[in-house]
């Protein structure tokens, strides 16, 4: 119900005019009685109101209240909740699609069928073992095809959650190189603006700097480092060594080297350093020459030059093959998204694989019920069945306040 008229303070003096709105029980976002106020936007009336609404005994809500009284109340599950922060949270419009995707609790729906299946095996070996003259064992191959299929479903939401997690929180993208290689060249490139100091001197860029665009929905966060080579003064070293933190740190490396002369020393050691890594060689400067591109041959992922459009575009499609396969699972579907329901399903499975392992080695089947039963809890923290208040108090310290 709204009821538009006089906001007025303790004493009875009139502070705006707005629109007071009534949600009575059950039918509220908590599932409480609640009462919203409209009012103008002046900061004044705003800061009055509130100081009015707190003299008449209210108090400010805590961090996530809100929505943690909902989640109490039976008006959404952990999942549902965990996608509203997610949804705030959002900085690009791919994480605001995959946290909406989250809102209808679909994954606590197939969460909650994994551990009926689960329920319904552990109440077959229970009566097995209960009463072992009555009833039978169950059959062993249909007990390893059941957990198999379990498990592949479990590895399935594993998966879309952690390109989920990757299209949440972005991937960070170190550009190494020896000095001189045309980085910070490939930086301003890729942003379109000139954000990094650009010259033909060797060791100009003396500090990371870092800056985020959108490959294929996936926010980067692109690092520009200092250049790699041996002998750099004392400033210089330092920014070396934030530019081995930083790939260290980094989900993927672009190696960025001089196409256009032979290999140095220094170029060298750079492929040496990221070999073991995922990334992306990019012989650059061909427009001035290919003798370094004709020496890299087939390790060179990407040949061209910065200021080329399609050499822009082949580094882009490379960098999403090195950094997420190339391709994301439709994360319009719901799919696992905060921490713990990640660690949730990893104990899971980690508990069915010993559990499969157990059949393997042809022991009993009983032999299973423990592994089964910490699999069953473990899917319990997803579906707010076994969510503690340790659970609860990290999902919602995430909210802003009140929301």
């Amino acid at each position: 119900m709204a009821t538009y008229g006089t906001v007025v303070d303790e004493n009875g003096a009139a502070i705006d005019r707005g629109i007071a709105i009534l949600a009575n029980a059950p039918r509220s976002y908590t599932g409480e009685d609640t009462l919203e106020l409209q009012i103008h936007g002046s900061p004044v009336v705003a800061r009055e109101v509130m100081r009015a609404l707190l003299a008449c005994g209210a108090r400010y809500a805590n961090a996530g209240e809100f929505s943690r009284r909902a989640l109490l109340n039976g008006k959404m599950d952990v999942q549902e909740a965990s996608a509203i922060a997610d949804l705030i949270a959002a900085e690009s419009r791919s994480a605001a699609r995959a946290a909406a995707a989250n809102l209808g609790g679909g994954i606590a729906r197939e969460v909650r069928s994994l551990r009926a299946r689960l329920a319904k095996i552990l109440e077959e070996l229970a009566a097995a073992i209960d009463f072992p003259d009555e009833v039978s064992d169950p059959d062993r191959a249909q007990l390893r095809s059941s957990l198999t299929g379990i498990t592949n479903e479990l590895r399935r939401l594993q998966r879309d959650g952690e390109a989920g997690r990757l299209i949440r929180e972005g991937a960070g993208v170190a550009i190494v190189g020896p000095p001189n290689a045309g980085k910070s060249s490939l930086l301003n490139a890729l942003l379109g603006e000139g954000r990094a100091i650009v010259s033909e001197i060797p060791g100009t860029t003396r500090d990371t700097i870092e800056e985020t665009i959108t490959v294929d929905g996936v926010p980067v966060r692109l690092i520009d480092t200092a250049g790699i080579r041996e002998h750099a003064d004392r400033l210089e070293t330092a920014g070396i060594e934030r530019t081995r933190r930083a790939l260290s740190e980094a989900r993927v490396a672009i190696v960025v080297l001089d196409g256009s002369e032979p290999l140095t020393p220094e170029a060298r050691d750079v492929l040496a350093l990221t070999a073991d890594r995922p990334r992306v060689v990019f012989a650059n400067k061909l427009d001035l020459g290919e003798a370094g591109a004709r020496e890299l041959g087939g390790r060179a992922d990407v040949t061209g030059s910065v200021y080329d459009h399609a050499t822009l575009e082949a580094l882009r499609k490379a960098l999403a093959k090195a950094g997420w396969g190339g391709e994301l699972p439709d994360l319009e579907r719901p799919h696992l998204a905060a921490l713990f329901e990640l660690d949730a399903v990893g104990e899971a499975l980690g508990a069915l694989d010993r559990a499969l392992e157990t059949l393997e080695r042809g022991e009993p089947a009983d032999l299973t019920a423990g592994e089964l039963q910490r699999a069953f809890a473990a899917l319990g923290h997803l579906t707010g069945d076994a969510a503690g208040e340790e659970l609860l108090t990290q999902i919602f310290a995430r909210f802003c306040i009140g929301k």
